[in-house]
């Protein structure tokens, strides 16, 4: 009886550990977070790359729980304006940091 205490306390210890280890910070994402981030990125890139005005080989596009960073470099300030209204249309997009800059 004992051992079988012993050996769930052991699992419990184990699970909140590894719980907390997936836990976010203001500074690290969560486990789940990054896998959302990861599917925002994507979305936006693909909205970006069907936007045939757009060159979007030179739009970068990062994301932090849901905050859309653009940076790169386009020809007319209108298409960094389109870049970034395209991210904000993307669901799951929190807000967005255009840092896309003209050549």
């Amino acid at each position: 009886m004992i051992f079988s205490n012993r050996i769930s306390t052991f699992i419990l210890a184990a699970a909140l550990v590894a719980v907390a280890g997936c836990a976010s910070t203001s500074t690290k994402e969560g486990t789940g977070e990054y896998v959302d981030d990861t599917v925002i990125t994507t979305k936006v890139k693909a909205a970006i790359l069907n936007e045939p005005t757009l060159k979007s080989n030179e739009i970068n596009v990062e994301t932090f729980k849901g905050i859309v960073q653009l940076s790169g470099f386009v020809k007319q300030q209108p298409d960094a304006v389109k870049a970034g209204e395209i991210a904000r249309g993307v669901k799951g997009v929190v807000s967005v940091k255009n840092d896309i800059r003209m050549k």
